[in-house]
């Protein structure tokens, strides 16, 4: 049983500078409606920013040059006070029209909590029926695990890259697929170290707002659904046989961030490539919830539809596990370890090998965990790194914490220059992608069990229990 959220239209994007927003970005994504707010500070007690201004028993409202547009306090609000921007009515407005292709960018966290929209199970696996349910609305496929794994192919070659150039190398060999290459990684030894993951936009956000000191050290790797946006109007256009500007990207996200992240001036990469004035990657997000209320309104029920006859691996469809990991914490970080284990060692494990499963960066339920992987070395590694054995240590912060409370050490040890990580992911939601904003919000009394059972956790971690 799921909650429904109140939402409103989108009203642009600001014509310029306004706060902490540029020229083109959406702001006000997330508001709390005073009409409904009874200023229990639930709010408050589960935003990482700092945003929700108010105090107990008054009516709360959102600073929005903090505010990062993640959605922890929609999901947790206990009375539905909290709304969201949504682009539903705009996206079936290009779904009627036949000169547009509408693509579908559908994260991995959507296809286990949109069953719940329909009265599924929590965590009903929905991939087939879903990509059926997409299809007989009029929307192509562009899978967005499929970019997660162009995603590790760019920021895991970044980190090797990164990790060799402050070893003293100058070049880094590289197999993949039985193909050799070369890559020059001079200009890597001023990069520095750790490397943070760049692919959840609330927290390359509040990197922006509240740390800046930490934008070098970001990955320069684009999140999938950026990845996702540019290639379907650039290659997907070719293989669709569509005109780039005929094409309507659609993030389907379990992330209200994700909709302010498609608003960035700077992904306008297939226009820029195109020459096309104006041509934006993705055009529009919908959360999980959008997803449903679209599908409502076109009498469309995924759990009505054949789960085998949607599954259809073609084009934009294949994956890996690494890719489809990407929705819960500590699986961008666990796809990176495969991908540098892979090359480092030039081991292939197969599919289910427990060679593939490295536990130590899962986050589960804990909000930092930290490992230190040791990664055997093909002999040509052995000579540059100059022993047989690499040890990559990594870091994995799930969840940014009440006003940044489980990433202030991990940051403060990386700006005084004592951090002992090669690499840190950061996901601001607690658990990962799967308990985004975008995501089914559960009724009150769920809401308030939920936050009973976090401190009492909490308290009894502390001995106060």
């Amino acid at each position: 049983m799921v909650r429904k959220v109140n939402t409103f239209k989108g009203n642009g994007a600001v014509k310029s500078q306004t706060g902490t927003y540029r020229a083109g970005e959406l702001r006000g994504i997330i508001k709390i409606n005073e009409g409904n707010c009874v200023g229990c500070h639930t709010c408050s007690s589960v935003c990482p920013a700092g945003a929700v201004k108010g105090s107990f028993g008054d009516k709360h409202s959102i600073d929005l040059d903090k505010c990062i547009n993640c959605g922890q306090c929609l999901l947790n609000c206990p009375f539905g006070a909290v709304e969201q921007m949504s682009f539903v009515d705009v996206v079936m407005e290009k779904l009627k029209d036949k000169k547009t292709k509408v693509v579908a960018i559908i994260a991995p966290a959507v296809r286990v909590a949109i069953g719940e929209e329909f009265g599924a199970e929590p965590g009903t696996l929905t991939v087939g029926r879903l990509w059926a349910a997409l299809e007989k609305a009029g929307f192509l496929i562009y899978d967005n695990n499929f970019a997660a794994d162009q995603t590790i192919l760019e920021e895991g070659t970044e980190l090797l890259a990164k990790v060799a150039a402050h070893a003293g190398l100058k070049q880094l060999p590289v197999e993949l697929w039985g193909k050799k290459i070369t890559l020059d990684i001079k200009e890597f030894s001023h990069h520095p170290l750790p490397q943070f993951t760049s692919c959840c936009p609330a927290w390359v956000r509040y990197v922006e707002v509240f740390y800046p000191k930490l934008i070098p050290y970001l990955s320069s790797a684009k999140s999938p659904q950026q990845m996702a946006g540019a290639t379907a109007k650039t290659y997907g256009a070719k293989l669709w046989g569509a005109k780039p500007e005929n094409i309507f990207t659609v993030g389907v996200m379990p992330c209200t961030a994700k909709i302010f992240e498609a608003s960035r001036p700077e992904f306008d990469s297939a226009g820029k490539y195109l020459k096309k004035s104006g041509m934006r990657d993705v055009d529009a997000v919908l959360t999980t919830r959008d997803l449903a209320e679209l599908l409502k309104r076109m009498n469309i029920d995924p759990m009505k539809m054949s789960e085998d006859a949607g599954r259809k691996p073609e084009m934009f469809k294949f994956y890996s596990g690494g890719a489809t990991i990407f929705g819960t914490s500590g699986g961008v970080m666990e796809a990176a370890v495969r991908f540098a284990f892979h090359v480092l060692s030039g081991q292939s494990p197969q599919a289910m090998s427990p060679k593939w499963d490295f536990e130590g960066v899962r986050g589960f339920t804990k909000p930092v965990v930290s490992a230190t992987i040791p990664v055997p070395l093909r002999e040509e590694y052995q000579k540059a790194f100059g022993t047989k054995e690499l040890q990559v240590k990594v870091c994995v912060v799930n969840g940014i914490g009440t006003e940044g409370a489980h990433l202030k050490p991990i940051v403060e040890e990386v700006l005084a220059g004592k951090s002992p990580y090669h690499f840190i992911e950061v996901m601001n939601c607690p658990g990962g992608c799967i308990n985004g904003g975008g995501q089914p919000v559960h009724p009150i009394e769920l809401s308030l069990l939920d936050q009973l059972f976090y401190s009492l956790v909490k308290n009894f971690e502390g001995g106060k229990l």
